[in-house]
């Protein structure tokens, strides 16, 4: 399906002005309020079944707290999430138990996920009898397929958490998710505590198991080799609020917002003696409990002026589905050695896109 198509059909998930602030709390015997901590901040974007959009930016922009904010794993503050038309945000307690099914979370640390008395085969099982899918029969039966749709052997049901090594626990959290079949997954930076060619095999399985099923993503990383490999489209957050939303193909080869290019600066190349313009950002990330008046970027921007300190810049368009925040990025310079997508591929994400065509070959899971 093609961006176009996905962009026509009705999202699956529609989140607008998304808000959560955590209270700032002091004091033993009486305690008061003394601030908040503006974690995310008016964020909105839509995921049309069978897309993955990434999410992206450093670790504290409020990545991983959009992803609970999404399954109301924890309230907003403020802001509308629909799933299919349903609200989520406001959803009664009742509700949510429907909806929860369609919607699964795959963790960043595969074993903390995982509890350690329960076997493979009672991890599994749990979510379909709290859902009431199927008889035990059916769902010993389902467990097996489960097993092997993640390239695991039916007798591993049998075992615990601590006899696999981090790629299979990975398999069996996304065995896991996909037990109750959501159509939802918010994949919390699912490969960043694995080894490089594991990544690539877990990497591979979720496009596969997306193709097959339908599924839609939201893929919160860090890592912009994982994200240009997996996503249709890039949304990059910063000190909670997003500042470029588009397609991967434009936004790798033209970047527009100086965070976005300061980010993918930042990617390391492979090959000796390639021009490399390093984009090194002054300062350190304010906090998000006084976030900076105006332009949350500014105090880092080479390119600030009066405007952005003052003025808060909207998300507005850049081109066909691109938008970015940034009140001067028609008039910024494009970094040297930003080379079109195609000769990306050639240069800087080589080795990396290797290993990942590399683990598509048939080989025992990791």
């Amino acid at each position: 399906m093609s961006h176009a198509e996905m962009g026509a059909a009705t999202p699956v998930l529609s989140v607008r002005g998304l808000v959560k602030h955590f209270p700032v709390q002091r004091g033993v015997v009486i305690s008061r309020t003394v601030g908040q901590v503006r974690a995310v901040d008016d964020v909105s974007f839509d995921i049309a079944r069978g897309e993955t959009l990434a999410l992206v930016g450093e670790s504290g922009c409020g990545k991983s707290t959009t992803g609970r904010l999404v399954l109301r794993l924890i309230a907003p503050t403020g802001g509308s999430v629909q799933f299919k038309g349903q609200e989520i945000a406001t959803a009664s307690d009742e509700q949510m138990r429907s909806m929860r099914r369609h919607l699964q979370i795959i963790f960043q640390d595969p074993y903390a996920s995982l509890n350690p008395r329960m076997t493979i085969g009672d991890i599994l099982t749990e979510p379909m009898a709290v859902h009431g899918i199927g008889n035990p029969a059916e769902r010993g039966e389902r467990v097996k397929e489960l097993l092997q749709v993640v390239g695991l052997l039916p007798e591993h049901a049998r075992r615990y958490p601590h006899q696999f090594s981090g790629g299979q626990r990975q398999r069996i959290g996304i065995a896991r998710a996909l037990a109750v079949q959501p159509d939802l997954i918010v994949c919390d930076e699912p490969v960043s505590a694995l080894d490089v060619s594991i990544q690539a095999q877990v990497v591979n399985l979720l496009q596969d198991l997306q193709k097959r099923f339908g599924l839609s993503y939201l893929f919160i990383a860090h890592d912009l080799a994982v994200v240009k490999h997996i996503s249709d489209r890039v949304a990059v957050m910063y000190l909670g609020k997003l500042v470029e939303l588009a397609d991967k193909k434009a936004l790798y080869a033209r970047p527009l917002h100086p965070y976005t290019q300061a980010l993918l600066s930042a990617i390391p190349r492979p090959e000796p003696g390639l021009e490399r313009t390093r984009i090194l950002l002054t300062g350190d990330v304010p906090s998000a409990m006084h976030p900076p008046s105006g332009c949350r970027f500014h105090t880092r921007c080479p390119h600030a002026q009066d405007r952005c300190r003052s003025e808060e810049p909207v998300l507005r368009d850049a081109g066909p589905g691109h938008r970015v925040a940034c009140h001067f990025f028609e008039t910024l310079p494009l970094p040297a050695g930003v080379a079109p997508v195609e000769k990306q591929d050639q240069g800087r994400f080589a080795v990396r896109l290797a290993a990942f065509e590399a683990a598509r070959r048939p080989s025992a899971p990791a």
